[in-house]
């Protein structure tokens, strides 16, 4: 069988550009519709630069315009990142820092409010990269996993609030991001993951347990080097079981 004849790109784009206007006169500011409009913008931008964006009376969109879906495969094409850690991290053992840092709405998330169950600290280097892209969704697919051992997944980068509200749009991702944007990296330099030569974390991730106590450290050998997460689940079987030593 065949399928259908589609409407042309143009008809869909413009579709979709008249029903984006007309949302937007219904939405409140806030950081939520701050990083939608940067989501816009970046398709508009990048359909720009690679020669796709024409100027068009109203009654014709652009042809050949990037979607929704070009947006969120970005990360595919993106510049890979490299080099050795340059930090250690924390050892085991210590108290993890407390720190309170804005969420994607802007809103205030401290460590010490999420006393008494285990909290997953991710340090990854930026939205949109590749290593990035690939590693927060994966968690995504498996936050069920996470939530059946009781633990809170929190990413943390340099990255702004409207960085971090687009980018969660686009991969679909639903636990907080939080921006160690200002000033920048002190989070990260409290954990000791700061890459001072490139300005962003490493790739590291905590366990912390339900005292507040790191119980589980791991800082990748090369910035694009992904953690394996069954030994971060393992570590976590590890934090919940009553049999644990102190």
């Amino acid at each position: 069988m065949t399928a259908g004849p589609t409407p042309p790109a143009s008809a869909r784009l413009q579709a979709l550009e008249q029903r984006f206007a007309e949302l937007g006169e219904h939405l409140e500011e806030s950081p939520v519709t701050e990083a939608i409009s940067v989501l816009h913008a970046i398709v508009q931008e990048r359909a720009r630069q690679d020669g796709s964006w024409q100027a068009a009376p109203p009654d014709r969109a652009p042809a050949g315009s990037l979607t929704l879906q070009d947006v969120a495969d970005l990360h595919l094409s993106a510049p890979p990142m490299g080099g050795e850690a340059e930090s250690a991290g924390l050892p085991v053992g210590t108290r993890a820092p407390d720190f309170t840092l804005p969420d994607a709405q802007g809103s205030p998330v401290s460590l010490s409010d999420r006393r008494g169950r285990p909290v997953v600290l991710v340090f990854y280097p930026l939205d949109w990269s590749p290593g990035c892209s690939r590693q927060l969704e994966l968690y995504q697919q498996e936050l069920d996993e996470f939530r059946r051992r009781g633990a809170e997944l929190i990413g943390i980068s340099v990255d702004s609030i409207y960085s971090h509200g687009a980018w969660a749009a686009v991969r679909g991702l639903t636990f907080p991001l939080l921006s160690d944007f200002q000033p920048k990296g002190e989070v990260a330099r409290r954990y000791g993951v700061w890459r001072e030569s490139d300005g962003f974390s490493e790739r590291a991730l905590y366990v912390v347990d339900a005292e507040g106590v790191i119980r589980w450290a791991h800082v990748s050998p090369r910035v694009d080097h992904l953690p394996d997460i069954y030994e971060l689940f393992a570590a976590l079987d590890e934090v919940a079981s009553p049999t644990r030593a102190a």
